[in-house]
């Protein structure tokens, strides 16, 4: 008797617990949602990266009509696949990166200069993977990219690094 009443004190409790848990996360705002997924990348280990990508997933489904969850979902696995270029998961996480791009591209108040400078990224992460094979391949989207992107927007602070980040990797790999 005294079993099956503290199950149901337990049980109450975790219903009370978790209900607490719901509507405080329906209480966050997208951007405090946004800032905790993104703090838990200090450590950048492939299953930080990771995680916060899902999270980000989870935040964009819950503002489907956001931009920012998405752009913020596509850049962390672009830099999850440009820092683990051969990782298991890296292949899924570009094409999740892909898709992203591409409903970000059928959204009316996409920023097209951020999505440029995706694509770019998007890119350049191929050339990282197999410089060999897909350098001469994809160097001319990566600089179009991110030309196009700063001629959009020419304070596009994001398009400014990774163009110069690659032309730095291209002096030093071509030697000039």
């Amino acid at each position: 008797m005294t079993s099956q009443i503290f199950k149901q004190r337990v049980a109450t409790i975790v219903l009370f617990c978790m209900a607490a848990l719901t509507m405080n996360a329906q209480t966050m705002s997208m951007k405090e949602l946004l800032d905790q997924s993104l703090s838990k990348v200090g450590q950048p280990t492939p299953e930080a990266c990771l995680n916060c990508i899902a999270e980000l997933k989870r935040i964009d489904a819950m503002f489907p009509d956001s931009i920012q969850p998405k752009y913020l979902t596509a850049l962390q696995c672009l830099n999850f696949a440009v820092m683990n270029p051969h990782h298991e998961q890296a292949e899924n996480a570009l094409e999740e990166a892909r898709q992203v791009i591409s409903k970000m591209e059928g959204m009316k108040n996409a920023d097209a200069s951020d999505i440029c400078t995706l694509t770019g990224f998007l890119y350049m992460v191929r050339i990282v993977q197999d410089p060999a094979n897909n350098g001469q391949k994809y160097y001319i989207d990566v600089l179009q990219n991110y030309e196009k992107a700063l001629k959009i927007n020419p304070n596009n602070m994001l398009a400014r690094q990774l163009q110069e980040q690659f032309l730095e990797g291209m002096r030093q790999a071509t030697g000039m």
